[in-house]
């Protein structure tokens, strides 16, 4: 591994910074996969850190997949037994044996409660929590002595991955996520054409979450509905992000197709609560308050809201100058037509300030904009010519002017 590191660096001094940045990201990849679905897990989140991690790197970490097979007949009936014990015959009426989804920490089986009911039952792996506890613990002790080192003094390396850490055991504790999902569902209830399904609180555990099964979910729909329908998912999907950071304070960090589907009934269908996080309520404010000076020009106040939720300034910290980049990125994009406007290239560029700056953001103000940036390329997809400013206002109203 080393040895494969040590040739992608090598061959950035040979055949220039692009090539060798691009060698090196995918061998940090390989590495991160040969490591062990713990790793995988961590380095998709890392590589939604843009504001701390180089975006060609993100770009390389951020679409690792965890290629865990699933659970065979003999380790989900292993799993059910732990979780459920002699009590599987009382809280269910069947358990399917082949898992509908499959991931590395959990699998999704389709069950019926004896009331005859038809619910989805996700199903932690057996062992799955120790074994990436004990890995978490090597990072974060590894983070210690990265933190030491000179090249990193002034950028938050444990902040940054203890909160990563945090992330990841958030998507272990099933029973934190059943609350989580619950959470949405209430949160987004007046949200018009949005479903989230029905957590069974009875019939879950720590390591399972019994909630209704939704038939028929395909990541394809959208594309076999008409351009009008599309242009509905679109607006439903910003609404739903929108809803989420400006007005409940509590947002699904993780809307990437296979956690946010369409139906054919025009619904849009948020999954898997996971990596979910609260915003304090004096966060909640400040984001809104950032992202609506952003839709009206105001770079100044955008500054200023990003050093005064900043969670560090490096004692060489440059404040005047990251004042003058964030004001003259907020006013080229602010004359952006909505299609040649980019959330992921204003990030970026946000992100890339900070750091040559010497500012260090806080992880509050940061995952609010992730949330935005996971959504953008499936609401690009479904509407190109959607405006994320003005699609934003009118919630961004009733968040700063007192309507909850």
């Amino acid at each position: 591994m080393a040895a494969g590191l040590a040739t992608a660096s090598a061959t950035a001094v040979r055949h220039g910074r692009p090539a060798g940045r691009r060698r090196l990201a995918r061998e940090v990849a390989r590495t991160v996969v040969r490591l062990g679905p713990t790793f995988i897990k961590a380095a998709q989140v890392l590589g939604t850190r843009r504001d701390v991690v180089p975006a060609w790197l993100c770009d390389e970490l951020s679409v690792l997949q965890d290629d865990v097979p699933p659970m065979s007949v003999a380790q989900g009936r292993t799993a059910l037994r732990e979780v459920y014990g002699d009590q599987v015959d009382e809280v269910f009426a069947a358990v399917e044996e082949t898992p509908v989804a499959s991931g590395s920490i959990a699998c999704v089986y389709r069950a019926t409660l004896p009331d005859g009911g038809t619910v989805a039952l996700k199903l932690r792996r057996s062992g799955i929590g120790p074994q990436m506890a004990a890995d978490l613990a090597l990072l974060r002790r590894g983070a210690a002595l990265v933190a030491r080192l000179p090249m990193f003094r002034g950028v938050p390396v444990r902040e940054v991955v203890d909160n990563l850490c945090d992330s990841v055991l958030g998507q272990v504790d099933l029973g934190r996520e059943g609350r989580d999902l619950g959470r949405l569902r209430e949160d987004l209830g007046s949200v018009p054409r949005v479903l989230v399904p029905r957590v069974h609180p009875g019939a879950s555990r720590p390591a399972a979450i019994v909630m209704d099964f939704i038939p028929d979910l395909a990541v394809d729909t959208a594309a076999q509905c008409s351009r009008a329908m599309r242009r509905t998912f679109a607006a439903s999907t910003l609404t739903v992000v929108y809803q989420m950071l400006f007005i409940n304070g509590f947002v699904h960090c993780d809307l990437h197709p296979g956690n946010l589907y369409f139906t054919r009934g025009g619904q849009v269908v948020v999954l898997d609560a996971g990596f979910s996080v609260q915003l304090s309520e004096r966060m909640r404010e400040l984001f809104a308050d950032f992202f609506l000076n952003m839709s009206i020009g105001r770079g100044d106040r955008c500054a200023a809201i990003v050093l005064e939720s900043a969670i560090g300034v490096s004692e060489d910290a440059n404040v005047p100058a990251f004042t003058d980049g964030v004001k003259d990125l907020v006013a080229r994009s602010y004359k952006l037509s909505a299609k040649e406007f980019s959330l992921i290239a204003f990030a970026g560029e946000l992100f890339d300030l900070q750091r040559r700056h010497g500012v260090a953001a806080s992880p509050e103000l940061v995952f609010p904009l992730l949330s935005l940036l996971v959504v953008e390329g499936t609401v690009r997809a479904l509407d190109p010519d959607i405006d994320f400013q003005e699609t934003a206002k009118p919630v961004l109203n009733r968040a700063l002017f007192g309507i909850r």
